[in-house]
This record gives C-alpha cells, structure tokens and sequence, in this order.
C-alpha cells in the first residue's frame, strides 16, 4: 500500500521546473506579492485585513451548496443568510491535526508582515440547513467569496516575476519558521482585485498552508502539533553561504539560495509583531491560550535565532556572498 507514494516521492524531484524569474527585477511587480507594510504595530489580528465586519456570524444557520470533492480535508460550501458564499475546510476524520486553524493564524501573520491575503475566518462549528434539516457540523477555516476579488489561477514557485527578490525569500523563511511541509504550486492563488476607482491589479497569493506547526515531511507530517514544533530545529546550517534550514518537504529547490541577510529580513519584520499581536493571530485560529503561547514561544525562539545571523558574521558585508541586486530589490 506504501509502493505508490514512495514511487512519487522518489519521481517528483525529478519532475520539478527550473528556478527563475519570468522577467528583469526592474520590471517586477513587487506590489502584487508585497506591500511594504508602515503600521505593523496597528495591525488587528483577530480580525485580519478584510475586518471583523465580513467575519461570518457563528450563531447563523448556514444554507448547504455542496460538499467538497477533492483534497485531503473534508469541506462544504455554505451561504449565510447575507448570501454570501463561504468556503469551509473542516477537520479531517483521521486523528491528524486540523488544517483550519494553522492556515487561518499563518493568514493573519502573513497579512499582518505585507503578503496578501484573502478574507479567512474561523469558527468551531457550523449550524448548517440541507435535506435533512438543519444542524451541527464542525466548522474550520471559513473563506469568503469575496466580490471584489476574483480567484483567476495559480502560479509557479520556481517561476514567477519574484524569484530571488528578498521579500518572496523572505516569504519563504517566513514559511519554514512556521514548519510548513504545503509549499506546493496548487496552493499558490492569482487574483484580479477591484480597487476603489475602478482600478484593477494583480495579487499572488500563498494560501492553503494548514500543514505546518509540526514537523516537515513528504508523507503525511504532522501538523499542529506543539511537542514536535517546539523540539524541531530551525537553522541547521551554513554552506556555501546559503542557510540549511531543518526542512523535510517537497521542493528543496526552493531553500537553495536563501542567504543570512534574507533570514534576517524576515526575522526582523516578524520581530516587529507584539505579543498581544501573536496572542490575536492564533486567538483567531480558535486556539486556547495555553496551547497558543507553546507555539508562539518556540517562533520567537525562531526569530531571535534568525536575528543572531546577522551578529554571527555571515550577514552582507562580512563573510557573505556579495548580495545580488536582485535580492536588494524590495529590501529597503
């Protein structure tokens, strides 16, 4: 029964497109990944960049629309009596960790740090009307089908307008503090957003991502788990100038050229998050406080590591590789 995944696991490296960027640094559109955020102090976590007011109402019964058909997470699609459409990722059946509440904190973190996000809500159940009446579910991650936001497609880690730009680096170290094993292509969303004034632009987005918190594998890892997350090494290393980071999961490639400056980025602006901040985040996942603070406490262990690499010498200007000038952009 194991003869099929282990073929993958050996084939898929193999399958996996070149790094590289789909057009000059100087033409990228760092805005449609990252917005430089200037108020990170003021950020809400519990409620996000979309606001408590589009947060779904736990006390609604929710109309049934369909049931999910793919994926390792069971799901509905549900509509409140606003008729709004929402899209909920429900706790697996198995006795491995839920994915809704990860994917919902990582959100608000990744939010709060400048990468965009869509409106993701949690609740733990849901009052739900089909045909066999109305009742109770467990509920999860709550995604709205927002209006002004048009999910268009996917794209590609290893080729997109960023690669080697410090905030899609940064973006990834990011994701290894957070031991995400879901860095996978179909992750990756395209919107078309409509902004004020009739201007449209272009977001990539990293959703999806409610495999981590625990250890990082290719098989079935498990996620949302405090014991492993707190004893699982972040930094393994240096080589060449390139950090080794414990990482396990698909697309090692992705790891390949991320520096100390690019580790120090990342921990620097993650370092700018409050406590209060953190407690929110995860508080907006359904998460009790006891178990939150094992989380967060091992992720400013990891922050403060990643700062130390700029103290250890490997950082720009001593002991490093020269920085190229496509990882300086976007880095001021």
């Amino acid at each position: 029964m194991y003869v099929f995944p282990l073929l993958i696991a050996l084939y898929y490296p193999f399958c996996t497109a070149k790094m590289q960027p789909t057009m000059p640094p100087w033409d990228a559109p760092l805005a449609e990944l990252w917005r430089r955020p200037a108020d990170v102090a003021s950020r809400n976590l519990f409620d996000g960049p979309w606001g408590g007011e589009r947060a779904p109402d736990p006390d609604a019964v929710y109309g049934f629309v369909r049931r999910k058909q793919q994926g390792t997470n069971p799901g509905v699609t549900v509509e409140d009596p606003l008729g709004r459409e929402w899209h909920v990722k429900q706790p697996p059946r198995s006795d491995q960790g839920a994915e809704g509440p990860i994917e919902v904190t990582l959100s608000r973190v990744l939010s709060a740090v400048g990468y965009h996000q869509p409106p993701v809500y949690f609740l733990p159940r849901l009052s739900i009307k089909d045909v066999r009446g109305a009742h109770i579910e467990p509920g999860g991650r709550f995604r709205l089908v927002e209006k002004s936001i048009r999910h268009t497609g996917s794209w590609s880690w290893q080729q997109n307008p960023f690669v080697g730009m410090r905030p899609y680096q940064g973006l990834l170290v990011i994701l290894m503090m957070f031991n995400s094993s879901d860095i996978k292509n179909e992750n990756n969303a395209l919107y078309e957003v409509k902004l004020r004034g009739g201007k449209v632009e272009q977001w990539y987005v990293v959703r999806d991502l409610g495999t981590a918190l625990g250890e990082t594998g290719r098989l079935a890892p498990k996620r949302g788990d405090p014991d492993i997350f707190e004893r699982e090494p972040f930094i393994a290393g240096m080589k060449n100038g390139v950090v080794q980071f414990n990482y396990h999961g698909w697309h090692q490639e992705l790891l390949n050229g991320i520096s100390a400056d690019d580790v120090v980025w990342a921990s620097e602006l993650l370092g700018q998050l409050s406590a209060q901040q953190w407690s929110d985040a995860f508080r907006a996942g359904g998460y009790a406080p006891t178990l939150a603070d094992r989380f967060i406490g091992r992720l400013r262990q990891k922050i403060a590591e990643g700062r130390r690499l700029g103290e250890s010498g490997w950082s720009t200007g001593v002991g490093a590789p020269i920085v190229s000038r496509r990882l300086a952009l976007g880095s001021s």
